[in-house]
């Protein structure tokens, strides 16, 4: 039976029982008919909106005071969220955004907010691709289908000293699921700096059956020269020292060639496209900006990584010594990992204060 959930060009044109929602500020809830209903004493914009009233405008952001979590999804299924999207100001490590999926005690997601949309340095940066799109005026989008039988929670921690807006939309279909359809997951990690000879562990822990379907990392580089050599490693079901699928370096994970520099004028050359980019880089600016940051995305749309039982990936951090040899680099790197799976989300590695967590 068609559900609606997998619309494409060639399909738009069927119609399907699945009923269409959506949550913001305007209408926290997400029930038909209860949008902008807000009383004007109580809208965040009741000031702009006194010469008109309940119906305009009243209540199109939320405030979370230091120290506080909000939900901003509290919906009972079966369905599917299609499209999420926000802009929030405040520091964007410092904010922490949470999934939960049918009731389960775990986060299936947690991640800071940058690093959940491949924006970990908190800095814009326009990105362009299937799953995360990154629009002008800092706009946060998503379009990682979330199905939930039950139910979803959504809520948003504010880490921060100061109180940050958030403006957001949750757009969701209420529809039957397929008995295949597994949940979304999302892992944040970050390591500075890494450990000589240790390789950086993007995502380990995972039980259950899935797919691997995306790598964000937020690289920082602490040593001159190339920083690209390691390899990326997925060992899957059971692996043990050596791994499944083994990359051949970091630029070509990130479907890159030859250190992502463009040949005519020798510099870095960022790039957006749906499945894969180095969408963010900086440079030292001979003062307080001493260091190399990148922002690498990789989205396994059309070649997820498939497991039975369990995964852990891992990255190496490789540079060059002279003579021609390998250097093991001790960076700072942040990762955003997301599966799918069925069975039990396991616990997650505890995610640092916001001290451990801060761009630095």
């Amino acid at each position: 039976m068609f559900d609606g959930l997998q619309m494409n060009l060639g399909n738009l044109f069927r119609v399907s029982d699945g009923k269409t929602r959506s949550l913001s500020p305007e209408n926290v809830t997400g029930e038909k008919g209860k949008g902008g209903m807000c009383e004007l004493e109580n809208g965040s914009a009741r000031r702009a909106a006194r010469d008109l009233g309940k119906g305009w405008k009243v209540n199109p952001y939320l405030v979370i005071a230091p120290g506080k979590t909000i939900t901003l999804a509290d919906v009972d299924g079966p369905g599917c969220i299609q499209h999420i999207w926000m802009t929030p100001t405040g520091k964007w490590r410092s904010t922490i955004l949470r999934m939960y999926w049918d009731g389960e005690e775990r986060p299936a997601v947690e991640c800071p907010l940058g690093d959940f949309f491949a924006s970990g340095w908190e800095e814009y940066a326009p990105l362009s691709s299937l799953a995360v799109c990154v629009n002008p005026g800092k706009a946060f989008n998503c379009y990682w289908p979330m199905p939930f039988r039950k139910h979803c929670l959504i809520t948003m921690e504010n880490r921060g000293e100061e109180p940050m807006t958030i403006y957001y939309q949750i757009d969701y279909t209420l529809t039957n699921l397929p008995e295949d359809a597994a949940y979304f997951h999302a892992q944040f990690r970050r390591v500075n700096p890494l450990p000589y000879k240790e390789d950086y562990i993007i995502l380990d822990g995972v039980k259950g059956k899935g797919q691997y379907v995306g790598t964000y990392l937020a690289w920082g580089v602490n040593n001159s020269g190339w920083w690209g050599e390691g390899e990326i490693k997925f060992f899957l079901d059971g692996d043990g020292e050596y791994p499944t699928i083994c990359g051949t370096g970091t630029e070509d994970y990130f479907c890159g060639a030859y250190n992502f520099e463009n040949q005519k004028i020798h510099q870095y050359e960022t790039f957006t496209t749906p499945y894969s980019g180095l969408s963010y880089v900086s440079k030292p600016d001979g003062l307080y900006q001493s260091q190399q940051r990148f922002s690498l995305y990789r989205w396994h749309i059309m070649d997820p990584i498939r497991f039975e039982s369990d995964l852990k990936v891992t990255i190496q951090a490789l540079g060059w010594r002279e003579g021609g040899r390998y250097l093991p680099l001790q960076d700072d790197i942040a990762s955003a990992a997301f599966w799918y799976q069925t069975g039990e989300t396991q616990p997650y590695p505890k995610l640092g204060d916001r001290d451990a967590l801060e761009v630095i």
